[in-house]
């Protein structure tokens, strides 16, 4: 109420001194002219009363700065306090923040330049074409931008998962606003744009439990293919590692050129899947031949006729 009165009477003041300026003339010549037909004490009133109401616009910016920045404070704690119990994931969670600070502090000029009497429109316009010819610059950049806030809000994959996507495959070491970056089973790292990510194909191999490894296995033709089939169950019931539930799958898979192919399809858990590919192999190849079956070659059938 006190700062209200004096900015009152300030401006009452301001806006008498400021009637008999214009009444004389709008130029500076006439400024003078009225300032030099006033006494001593007159003027020293006039500037005491733009002193007054000076400083009571500075007392109220004062005031508007650290409650804004209190209430900002305040905001930003509640919804690191939101998101921290519905574990959003912490790179969200600092990103947000951010962004709300920033987003408090332009309101907070816009506010504190309209209390000195700007028009602030023209700031808004401002900011506004600001926007825009930053926005058309970094088109890519904010496309990307927009793709890494999806992906970590949504989380189609997180750290430590491995996935193919843009056509690059590999273990998620890192997801950055703009990149997600992989690491190759040759150790190589790569950056993959989070744009494209967002609204493209992902194919997350670890995102369930279970996966299913395919084998497919080949005799000549004449070999015993009841034989091959008994003893591919032996050797699946043999590991521990393949699951009884769902169940593994043998069957005939197609008549090629120069093999009878075997198709075999095994459950495992997600840490054994590679092991079993690669032991299942090597197995195989060393229990055909010991059991008479044959591994084919390439033939080529050649007839030649006599003129």
């Amino acid at each position: 109420m006190i700062l209200d009165f004096l900015f009152l009477q300030g401006t009452a003041a301001l806006d008498v001194a400021s009637d008999s300026l214009v009444a004389t003339s709008h130029t500076i010549d006439g400024a003078i002219s009225a300032l030099s037909g006033m006494t001593i004490a007159e003027v020293v009133e006039v500037l005491i009363q733009y002193a007054i109401a000076f400083g009571a616009k500075i007392i109220k910016v004062l005031l508007v700065w650290f409650i804004g920045r209190w209430v900002t404070k305040r905001l930003i704690s509640f919804v690191k306090m939101l998101m921290e119990r519905r574990k959003t994931n912490p790179s969200v969670q600092s990103f947000l923040s951010s962004l709300l600070d920033v987003v408090m502090l332009i309101i907070l000029i816009v506010m504190i330049i309209s209390i000195f009497g700007i028009d602030t429109s023209s700031f808004i316009a401002l900011f506004a074409s600001a926007g825009v010819a930053v926005g058309m610059a970094l088109s890519g950049t904010l496309q990307n931008f927009a793709g890494g806030v999806i992906i970590l809000l949504f989380r189609p994959y997180k750290v430590g998962d491995y996935i193919e996507a843009q056509g690059q495959s590999g273990t998620v070491k890192e997801i950055q606003i703009f990149n997600t970056v992989l690491q190759t089973p040759d150790n190589k790292i790569i950056l993959v744009p989070n744009g494209p990510i967002s609204t493209g194909i992902v194919n997350n191999y670890s995102r369930e439990q279970l996966r299913r490894v395919d084998f497919t296995f080949s005799i000549r033709y004449g070999d015993d293919y009841n034989k091959a089939k008994t003893v591919l169950e032996k050797l699946i019931a043999a590991d521990s590692r393949i699951l009884k539930d769902p169940a593994p799958f043998i069957a005939l898979g197609c008549l090629n050129s120069s093999s009878i192919d075997v198709t075999v399809r095994v459950w495992v858990n997600q840490a054994d899947y590679w092991s079993v590919f690669f032991e299942m192999n090597k197995t195989v190849y060393e229990e055909f031949p010991k059991n008479g079956l044959n591994f084919p070659y390439q033939t080529l059938i050649v007839n030649v006729t006599k003129d």
